[in-house]
């Protein structure tokens, strides 16, 4: 099975408070797929044993009748939070099919009035997941430099710093305010064309973040659906290392989100990454290509090139996973002036230096491959 038969088969099942479906109303979440096994979480508005006895037997008769073998539901229940969203939403769209009644039926577009759903099937945005084995091998750097490369190109570009444990997205691109809340709706914060959001925006300086998988995922979800993003062509997405539970829950939350590995030349970290990819693979991810970082140090004076994490790394990880060798970036300094300068950022790199035209040559090449 996949989650898109999956959703598609919960769209049949009626809500019976709100008497809509239950993806329409995000209800049906955590979708997780072992075989002819299904796991999913149900919300409820309320601890109502009748309703929940309801629920249970459509959902588990739907999911069957889907081709699910085993069917192991959980329900919790919504915050006030989300209670107060999704009543705002249903009355709005109330209004407005009053509105197109009287206008003859022509219905406005419309638009959650928690923000911009990402996860909306109606949705052109192209999503990017950049990951890796493990730490250390420049995935945020990646990040950053992809996604302000794709902005210097003319696109409509959002990062979501998804490594929620390992937040570096902020501090990486020289982030200093956050984001404006007006009427429950989250703005996120701009910077070189890119609007960003991380969870480095909502815990105080150098606080550990001490959650669950569970709660991981709403995080998630609330980044995709509760944040007026405006219109984006394209959403990185900076995952955290190796593929423990925030990975999983992208890849499932996404299933039509495309992949970029980013690992060293070093044989190792090239081994480990692999992992990553096949996950991609696993879950029918595309894989758009391998980044080498750190792949050799240019000698500023002579030009001579020494490989001091080893070399093949990412030439061998393309070629394990049947996919192209993107981009060979080499290790070099960000040289963007004073740090008091509000331009300032110590990771991003100028458009016009070498490492910043290798970013631009796998910004067009991703474009080209999307």
């Amino acid at each position: 099975m996949t989650v898109e038969q999956i959703l598609e088969a919960l769209r049949e099942v009626e809500e019976p408070e709100l008497k809509h479906n239950l993806v329409k109303l995000n209800l049906a979440r955590n979708i997780r797929i072992f075989g002819d096994r299904v796991q999913l979480t149900v919300m409820m508005l309320s601890d109502d044993s009748s309703h929940r006895e309801k629920l249970e037997q459509k959902v588990t008769e739907a999911l069957k009748k889907a081709g699910a073998e085993q069917v192991e539901l959980e329900f919790d229940l919504l915050s006030e939070k989300e209670q107060e969203i999704l009543a705002e939403r249903i009355r709005k769209e109330h209004q407005e099919k009053v509105r197109a009644k009287r206008s003859g039926g022509r219905q406005p577009l419309q638009q959650d009035a928690a923000g911009t759903d990402l996860l909306s099937k109606d949705s052109d945005t192209v999503f990017i997941s950049v990951s890796s084995g493990k730490g250390g091998v420049g995935k945020s750097t990646v990040t950053v430099n992809l996604a302000v490369a794709l902005a210097r190109e003319g696109k409509r570009v959002g990062v979501i710093d998804a490594d929620i444990y390992g937040f570096s997205v902020p501090d990486m691109m020289g982030i200093e305010e956050r984001p404006t809340v007006v009427d429950k709706t989250i703005f996120p914060v701009e910077r070189f064309g890119v609007r960003v959001i991380s969870m480095g925006f909502f815990v105080e300086e150098n606080a550990p973040v001490i959650w669950r998988g569970p709660m991981l995922g709403k995080m998630l979800r609330n980044f995709f659906q509760e944040v007026e993003w405006g219109e984006l062509d394209y959403v990185i997405l900076d995952l955290p290392p190796g593929t423990g539970d925030v990975a999983l829950d992208v890849h499932q939350m996404l299933p039509q989100s495309k992949e970029l590995l980013v690992t060293t030349p070093h044989a190792t970290a090239a081994f480990v990454a692999a992992r990553a990819g096949a996950m991609a693979l696993h879950t029918k991810h595309e894989v758009l290509g391998v980044v080498e970082n750190m792949a050799y140090y240019e000698c500023s004076s002579c030009g001579n090139k020494d490989y001091i994490f080893g070399r093949g790394g990412g030439e061998k990880l393309a070629e394990e996973l049947q996919t192209e060798l993107l981009a060979q970036i080499p290790l070099g300094s960000v040289e963007n002036g004073d740090p008091d300068d509000p331009d300032f950022s110590p990771s991003v790199y100028d458009a016009d230096t070498p490492i910043g035209k290798r970013y631009r040559e796998l910004a067009q090449k991703v474009m080209k491959r999307v």
